[in-house]
């Protein structure tokens, strides 16, 4: 295997999904953070940031820079660079840092507001630790002191259920279970890490439609608010949901939209759908909407 340390130039291991809460005395149980996977490759002279698709994010971050002075080793951590509002992690409010290009800004920025890095994984620390067990690993991370940049992932044995009932009561992301004998597979998505998402669910409007080259319908949603229809998002469809055929019959319309104005086509809007979500952005658009009934 090549050196993790001088060949960077790989994914982090990613996580599948269950749609319950369990639990299980193979498993320790972490709270899933709404931020930026990355992966930090840090000594004592220097840091270097990378997001799972090997993308360089040091300069963004200027305030992670104090990562250095925790190590006196070549370590690399995983983790999730988070941006806190009133207690919890807002990516709309990551996003805004991810778009700054400007030297001036970024640095303002990362005072003004400053990012955190939840770590949860070690897989490096002068030699190779990818093949040690999670709990190992975990053993080699609790050496290294949190700041007020640098936080370790606090877990619990077992009590999955419990620990996503107070995610769900504080309308957190969700929870991450992980194998507590799992080893670090780079490059791979596997059962060793198992996400559980806290999704919202409402319903919403269609309010016009666009036919996709793969077949599927790419619904343009809605909500009417103080009178007005506002855009929400897009959510797709498949040939065989009865929704398909319904849409596509429906008659043509006028936009409704308040606030959007797109290539498509527009109907009437009086189909109503349930939604599932992962959260409302600042701008009232949904995250990841997925169509589950109508």
């Amino acid at each position: 295997m090549k050196d993790l340390w001088e060949n960077r130039n790989f994914m982090p291991m990613l996580l599948k999904e269950t749609f319950k809460p369990f639990d299980s005395l193979e498993h320790i149980f972490e709270v899933k953070f709404d931020g930026v996977r990355a992966i930090i490759f840090v000594n004592k002279k220097s840091i270097y940031i990378q997001s799972r698709n090997q993308k360089d994010l040091t300069y963004l971050f200027p305030e992670l820079d104090s990562i250095k002075n925790l190590v006196n080793k070549n370590v690399i951590f995983d983790g999730e660079i988070v941006l806190l509002e009133n207690g919890k992690s807002s990516f709309s409010a990551l996003q805004k840092r991810l778009r700054v290009k400007s030297i001036s800004k970024i640095k303002k920025m990362s005072s003004d507001n400053p990012v955190v890095f939840i770590v949860f994984d070690i897989l490096y620390e002068n030699k190779d630790l990818t093949c040690e067990k999670l709990l190992k690993r975990k053993e080699y991370l609790n050496k290294y002191k949190d700041n007020d940049f640098f936080v370790k992932s606090k877990y619990v044995d077992n009590s999955g259920v419990k620990l996503f009932k107070c995610v769900k009561d504080m309308e957190l992301e969700g929870i991450v279970a992980k194998d507590k004998n799992g080893l670090y597979h780079i490059n791979k998505r596997t059962n060793d890490f198992i996400k559980i998402k806290n999704k919202k669910r409402d319903e919403f409007l269609v309010g016009g439609y666009e036919v996709k080259k793969n077949g599927f319908l790419s619904l343009a949603l809605g909500e009417y608010r103080n009178s007005k229809f506002y855009f929400v998002g897009n959510a797709s469809v498949r040939k065989s949901s009865k929704m398909y055929d319904i849409v596509l019959k429906s008659k043509k319309s006028k936009n409704y939209f308040y606030d959007y104005d797109g290539n498509i086509f527009y109907i009437k809007p009086t189909i109503k759908c349930s939604v599932e979500y992962l959260e409302k952005t600042a701008n009232g658009h949904l995250r990841h909407p997925i169509v589950k009934d109508f």
